[in-house]
């Protein structure tokens, strides 16, 4: 586990990708969702989303569905779901640092 400990900070756009893969989607719907979760903050645009499910699957964090219809599925991988772990335990370790220190300062 170690190694993926070493893996680069996600983009924000590439966690909320990842996210939203834990269903099924395709690249349109993986748009919709996070601008949803986002309330409209995160916008990801159609070259952005494609450009990092390629890379994504290159990565093997994620994989296509095989399916009849004309778009494409993507879903996370176990190896995926694994950075996506991390990613949220580097978040907490920065959120707690953060209010710590804000705390402390608040108490001076």
């Amino acid at each position: 586990n170690g190694g993926i400990l070493l893996q680069q900070p996600l983009t924000e756009g590439v966690y909320y990708i990842l996210l939203a893969l834990y269903e099924p989607r395709h690249g349109y719907g993986i748009m919709q969702i996070v601008e949803e979760w986002s309330d409209g903050r995160v916008k990801l645009g159609a070259g952005t989303t494609y450009g990092a499910l390629k890379n994504l699957q290159e990565k093997k964090f994620i994989e296509t569905l095989a399916g009849e219809g004309r778009k494409k599925e993507y879903v996370i991988t176990a190896l995926g779901k694994q950075i996506v772990e991390a990613e949220v335990t580097r978040i907490k370790e920065l959120y707690n640092n953060g209010r710590k220190i804000i705390q402390a300062e608040g108490d001076l």
